[in-house]
């Protein structure tokens, strides 16, 4: 599943990745297949753009790694006049149209019944919603639950500053779901800050104080029905970690990004999942990829690896193409 970053200052934006990338078997197993993925990339020279979720999508007969298809649209399309939000749409469009997820959501229903059968479950209701199937079961001890299925998902980060009028956006796109601007600095109360996708449980629970699954507890299930939302978030929100984004430096913000998914991966390591869901997938490990995009300098590589033999590492960056 994967970790990405993104701290926004005054100073500058930061992206950071991990590099870890997985995927499911035959049997449907999640597994580890290489701590060596690209998930960060560079869009133009003021933009870029940060991948997790899914690592591979069908193109024609065989499946292409999600980076081919970045690869493939900085090629085709005029990229460089691009502003923020345009790529963030173009990019929405593209993967959205590229991933086949509505036919594998018209086939949940029935794979949710198959597996509630095969453990000796009963269906009580089964509905669907935008993008996920909900369901009520009797499980062989006869107790009633809820649960929730949905199909692997494609999260990018897109940062940067506008060509025109110079000003810093930030977006998120959800595929399946929506674009949400999380960052402009035209607008008051959006300048800084930082948002993650992918693996987030850890880096919520040490600055929000919280994970999201807290909504699966059955007393701030029963709470959330009967207390306005927005008291709610106001209550959750006063346990968030004060971090004066607007003054914090480049530098610092670079750490925090790394400290995020270094703890995340140790975290990983040593649990799996927690109690109530457990067994959860080490999905974040390898080296953490970093790039700043600044005013004056644009997008500029901070750590990103390279390939190697050994000690020897290979550098390919302003190597010509040889087509």
């Amino acid at each position: 599943m994967s970790l990405a970053i993104n701290a926004t200052t005054s100073e500058g934006i930061v992206l950071a990745t991990d590099s870890r990338q997985s995927y499911r078997n035959q049997k449907g197993m999640a597994r580890i297949g290489s701590d060596n993925a690209s998930k960060l990339f560079q869009i133009n020279s003021r933009i870029g753009v940060a991948i997790t979720g899914l690592a591979f999508l069908p193109d024609g007969e065989t499946l292409k790694n999600i980076s081919k298809f970045i690869d493939e649209f900085k090629h085709d399309v005029e990229v460089q006049k691009l502003d923020v939000k345009e790529v963030a749409e173009k990019l929405h469009y593209l993967f959205d149209k590229k991933y086949n997820y509505k036919e594998q959501l018209k086939k949940l229903p029935e794979q949710i019944k198959s597996n509630l059968q095969k453990q000796g479950c009963e269906l009580l209701e089964i509905k669907e919603e935008q993008n996920a199937v909900k369901f009520r079961f009797k499980d062989p001890n006869g107790q009633v639950k809820e649960g929730i299925g949905g199909v692997d998902v494609i999260n990018l980060m897109v940062a940067g500053y506008n060509l025109k009028g110079g000003n810093h956006e930030a977006y998120i796109c959800y595929i399946p779901g929506e674009i949400q601007k999380k960052r402009d600095g035209d607008e008051r109360g959006k300048e800084y800050g930082a948002s993650w996708i992918g693996q987030t449980d850890v880096v919520s629970r040490i600055v929000l104080g919280f994970d999201g699954r807290i909504g699966n507890l059955k007393f701030v299930s029963q709470e959330t029905q009967q207390t306005n939302q927005d008291e709610i978030k106001k209550q959750l929100g006063s346990l968030e970690y004060v971090i004066q984004w607007g003054t914090m430096t480049i530098q610092d913000a670079i750490d925090f990004c790394v400290l995020m998914i270094q703890t995340t991966s140790a975290i990983q390591r040593f649990s799996d999942g927690v109690h109530g869901d457990p067994g959860d997938m080490p999905g974040v490990g390898g080296p953490v990829d970093v790039a700043i995009i600044t005013p004056d300098k644009g997008f500029v590589w901070v750590s990103k690896k390279n390939l190697k033999v050994g000690d020897l590492e290979l550098n390919l960056e302003g190597v010509p193409n040889l087509e």
